[in-house]
């Protein structure tokens, strides 16, 4: 028992979780996923007993769609996967920075590293749940710089996600979220120019690049840094199943890396004629 507080470790444990559960859940955040709003739709059931990754596109600026439909209980996540705990992988940055990393962690984000990853992956969580979805935005920072209102712009050649799920033996569950590059513009430079090179050359020193956002003000909706008020869905597809493989060579890595891609184009043109306008004329734009 702590003398100061009168608290004994089990005690403070609990207030802790009762604490997160109320961050979670309170007022604000529903104010946050009415703005836009934020949507999630579940077209298809998960095993609550399995472990899944959960590749997000596309990344967009700030993630929106991910904050409302995962790191708060705004959305209805866990009644449509009952059983599933949910973890936010993100960049290391995000837990070195005060009072930030304090956040991140109350909303059970964890590092992108492979350690980090293998661990999440690889272990059930703690009771009363008994299976795991890890949100993953494959690209992070690169895609992050593609960003513009309308488009679907993919960074997906890093293959690291797709070892790591045939290591372990992890179904991967491609995620859209429709509208979430319409939030904001940005001003982007050309490949070449000065400014360019001085974006990527703070990008590789912070592990993330600098914006210029273009978002709205509080009385127009033109110019400012406030997002945009345009709806944002999170679909979530159906997952692909992996083999567990504890060493996979380049060419298992190549092949279930190709299938994934497929499987997530044939997921995005089936479900974007329900929440994309003119969507004959959108694609997805592989850079």
């Amino acid at each position: 028992m702590d003398p100061r507080s009168g608290c004994s470790m089990d005690q403070k444990i609990a207030q802790l979780a009762q604490f997160k559960q109320w961050l979670r859940t309170c007022t604000w955040n529903r104010y946050v996923c009415n703005y836009f709003p934020i949507k999630l739709v579940k077209t298809t059931d998960l095993d609550p007993k399995k472990s899944y990754l959960f590749c997000n596109f596309p990344h967009g600026i700030m993630c929106w769609g991910v904050y409302g439909a995962f790191a708060i209980d705004a959305t209805g996540f866990r009644e449509m996967f009952p059983g599933l705990d949910i973890n936010i992988v993100m960049l290391d940055q995000f837990f070195k920075t005060p009072f930030l990393r304090d956040y991140v962690r109350i909303i059970n984000a964890a590092s992108c590293s492979e350690e980090s990853m293998n661990l999440l992956l690889s272990t059930k969580p703690e009771a009363p749940y008994t299976g795991r979805a890890s949100i993953l935005m494959p690209g992070g920072a690169a895609v992050m710089m593609e960003s513009k209102p309308g488009t679907y712009r993919i960074v997906i050649k890093r293959k690291g996600f797709v070892r790591l799920s045939l290591k372990n033996g992890v179904s991967i569950v491609p995620i859209c979220s429709f509208g979430e590059t319409n939030i904001y513009d940005q001003i982007t430079f050309p490949e070449g120019s000065f400014m360019k090179k001085v974006v990527n050359f703070i990008r590789k020193i912070l592990g993330f690049p600098p914006f210029f956002l273009i978002g709205r003000g509080l009385f127009q909706n033109y110019f400012s840094f406030i997002p945009r008020r345009t709806p944002v869905t999170v679909v979530v597809g159906s997952p692909m199943h992996l083999p567990k493989i504890e060493n996979p060579t380049d060419e298992q890595i190549n092949e279930y890396h190709r299938k994934f891609v497929d499987h997530f184009v044939d997921f995005f043109e089936k479900e974007k004629y329900k929440y994309v306008e003119n969507a004959d004329s959108v694609h997805l734009e592989f850079v």
